[in-house]
C-alpha cells in the first residue's frame, strides 16, 4: 500500500539511509495519516535502531521532528546533541540496513513477511528495505 510521503528506507538524509523515513513516521502520524498498523511499531524496529545509532532517545526526536525543520537541520541537531557521524559510521549503517534480512539474523523475519504477503517465491526481494519498498508499491 503506497502511504503518500513516506519515503523509501534506501532515501537518504545527509547521506544517511533511513532516517528520513523515521521523520516521515513521526509527522505522518502527527497528521493523523499513518496506517494503524505502522503506529504500533514507531520507536521501535528500525527506528529503534536508528535512535541508538544517534545515541538519542526515540522520543527525543520526535520532539524535535514536530518543532519543525528540515530533515538535514534535524539530522544535524542530533549530531551536535549527541555524537556527529563519520563517514565510516554511515558506511556501516547503511551497509547494514540496506542488507537486513539478507543471511543474517532477520532473515527468518523475512521469510515470514514474504509468505505472510502470499509471494514466497519472490528471489528478488532479498532484505527488509525491499521488501518495504515492495509492499508499499516502490517496486513491482
Amino acid at each position: 500500500m503506497k502511504i503518500p510521503g513516506l519515503r523509501s528506507p534506501y532515501d537518504t538524509v545527509n547521506g544517511l539511509v533511513y532516517f528520513g523515513r523515521m521523520l516521515d513516521k513521526i509527522r505522518l502520524h502527527k497528521a493523523g495519516k499513518l496506517p494503524p498498523d505502522y503506529i504500533e511499531n514507531l520507536g521501535d524496529g528500525f527506528d529503534l535502531r536508528c535512535c541508538k545509532l544517534l545515541r538519542l532517545p526515540y522520543e527525543a526526536i520526535k520532539t524535535r521532528t514536530l518543532e519543525g525543520g528540515g530533515d538535514e537541520e534535524i539530522l544535524a541537531w542530533a549530531e551536535k546533541s549527541v555524537r556527529a557521524l563519520d563517514a565510516e559510521d554511515k558506511e556501516v549503517w547503511n551497509d547494514f540496513m540496506k542488507k537486513r534480512g539478507w543471511n543474517d539474523a532477520a532473515h527468518e523475519r523475512l521469510i515470514f513477511r514474504l509468505k505472510e504477503a502470499g509471494i514466497p517465491e519472490r528471489t528478488d526481494i532479498q532484505t527488509m528495505f525491499d521488501y518495504i519498498d515492495w509492499d508499499e508499491g516502490c517496486r513491482a
